[in-house]
């Protein structure tokens, strides 16, 4: 088919809309526009580039400009920049940056894959030198740059989202002095609180100093007779001194062309598609981080800036020009960070999203192993589950440890788009060797434990309910093992060793709800039901006493 398709915005969704539209058509025009200098690029590379773990700049280039015209025979313009959307005469204004020229071009079918923008709330002095976005290869280069020529010693990071750890870990990876400011009690927002707890451990065990719940107020700049490129206040009146700035607040759509076009964006700012990503006009396109898609749990409309979803996209929108009829069915938000040595990854709704909407859930922690235990290297896994009490359904995941995260988090991804239950994850036959898993995966015990409570055989409390019991009405109860019980417990709790507690439950009152905590909740919930079958009344701590813990941090 002889179309003119016009692609506004390579990295990650533009570029592989033009790739696979020439493997569709050999015989369209594809052009595609890009303002920066760099038409596909690594973008998500870009804090490791600054910490030294990517030492070739060349490596983040995913595709060159000359590379896509002989591959792919697309005509790639590089410092050029779309400033307008005629619809109605199906054309594009473009600014031609190195000659500061201006021209039109008109298309059969337009794609904007204009991506998002950093955050910069104003702020007063946010303007200043000294402090820097990470979006593009240009800005790393000014930052690498800034740290060599101001010989930096300290780093004052804004924002503790993907970004933000990114560049705290490469930062404190190059040596240097790190502080994280965050305006929310947490870092990583997609998380539940008692699951970001590892993350703020794990910070803290690497000098990072965390301003949590404190956002911004002004940057000043430094008395004069003081290196450095600002000072922060921060809300609660705490001045910091900073080398160096790095805001990773988080980011916008790029929406602008769309609006000024007169076509449609949603509440959130971002571009307005349908199922197939096409906008409200029929010959223009959009996808990647400057579109809104469906929640696949709320079906809310939702902004995801994750390359994963963008090339997808990309796909969906080549066969489409051509007439297809492929439909994105909305995202589950799965994403994963390496901070330090913690990885944090999550898929579909947190706790805070279905209270939000009013869908109903039911919450389970666990902390299996990573593989088999009898292997050397096994580690602890964080796993937070949420399920609909009546059906099952699978509704979000948290995962969080030092080995195994990547794997767990994916198979959990799948079982979420697929509409899978908890009954199915007991049910799924997973690889397993013992350095790599154990019989039962985490997966298949994390079924295993919702099932416990769908099926009645357990009643759960959490972890912040703790602080709500009434020991006159109710007994706290740890079985864990002395030594275990001597490195810390939970202010109040009696303390009976499961291998005693058959001999010993005359001790326990039948007339009180007994509430029972071990170390990961295996134990406990073995407690549990010898208690039930002995005519106690009985929950069990979900999580046990590591997420209890941990919460506390």
């Amino acid at each position: 088919m002889h179309k003119r398709i016009l692609i506004v915005g390579g990295v990650a969704g533009g570029a592989t809309a033009a790739a696979h539209a020439r493997r569709v058509s050999e015989d369209a025009e594809i052009i595609m526009f890009e303002r920066g200098p760099y038409v596909s690029f690594a973008n998500c590379g870009l804090p490791y580039y600054i910490g030294g773990e990517i030492q070739d700049k060349d490596d983040l280039l995913v595709q060159t400009p000359e590379g896509l015209r002989s591959r792919f025979n697309l005509d790639v313009r590089v410092m050029s920049e779309v400033v307008e959307i005629a619809p109605s005469r199906k054309q594009i204004r473009i600014y031609d940056l190195n000659s500061n020229k201006e021209y039109w071009e008109a298309y059969d079918d337009l794609v904007i894959s204009t991506g998002a923008s950093p955050l910069k709330p104003p702020i007063p002095g946010i303007d200043q030198e000294g402090i820097f976005s990470v979006r593009g290869i240009p800005d790393v280069e000014a930052i690498l740059n800034w740290i060599n020529e101001k010989e930096v010693s300290n780093v004052v990071v804004i924002g503790g989202g993907f970004i933000g750890l990114e560049m705290v870990e490469q930062l404190h990876r190059r040596g240097l002095s790190v502080t994280l400011v965050e305006g929310l009690p947490q870092v990583m927002a997609p998380l539940d609180p008692e699951m970001a707890a590892w993350l703020h451990q794990e910070l803290d065990s690497r000098d990072v100093v965390m301003h949590l719940d404190d956002p911004v107020a002004c940057f000043d700049k430094p008395e004069s007779n003081k290196k450095g490129a600002a000072v922060i206040e921060l809300k609660s009146g705490t001045r910091i001194p900073a080398d160096m700035v790095i805001l990773g607040i988080g980011v916008r759509p790029e929406s602008e062309l769309i609006k000024m076009a007169g076509l449609e964006t949603g509440d959130r700012g971002g571009i307005r598609v349908n199922e197939n990503l096409r906008t409200s006009d029929p010959d223009i396109w959009a996808l990647g981080d400057a579109i809104e898609v469906r929640d696949f749990v709320t079906g809310e409309w939702a902004l995801v800036p994750l390359a994963g979803p963008a090339n997808r996209q990309g796909r969906i929108v080549a066969e489409n020009i051509f007439g297809g009829k492929m439909k994105y069915s909305g995202t589950c938000g799965t994403a994963i960070l390496r901070c330090f040595d913690m990885v944090a990854a999550c898929t579909g709704a947190n706790e805070k999203t279905l209270q939000k909407h009013k869908i109903p859930y039911e919450v389970v922690h666990l902390h299996p192993a990573s593989h088999a235990n009898y292997y050397p290297g096994s580690q602890r896994i964080a796993m937070k589950i949420l399920f609909d009490p009546n059906n099952g359904q699978l509704l979000g995941a948290q995962v969080l440890g030092k080995d195994g995260v990547d794997k767990r988090i994916d198979v959990l991804a799948t079982a979420l788009k697929s509409n899978l239950t908890i009954h199915d994850l007991e049910d799924l036959e997973l690889a397993y060797a013992p350095p790599f898993g154990a019989a039962k995966d985490p997966v298949n015990l994390a079924g295993m434990v919702a099932q416990h409570v769908i099926q009645k055989e357990i009643q759960n409390t959490q972890w912040h309910e703790v602080a709500t019991l009434d020991f006159q009405k109710v007994i706290l109860l740890d079985v864990r093992d002395d030594d275990e019980r001597e490195e810390g417990y939970i202010p109040g709790s009696r303390h009976i060793p499961l291998p005693e507690l058959r001999r010993r439950l005359a001790e326990l009152p039948k007339d009180r709800e007994i509430i029972v905590y071990c170390q990961t909740g295996q134990r406990s919930y073995f407690a549990c039901r010898q208690l039930m079958l002995n005519g106690f009344k009985t929950r069990n701590l979900t999580g046990a006493y590591r997420t209890w813990k941990i919460a506390q941090f």
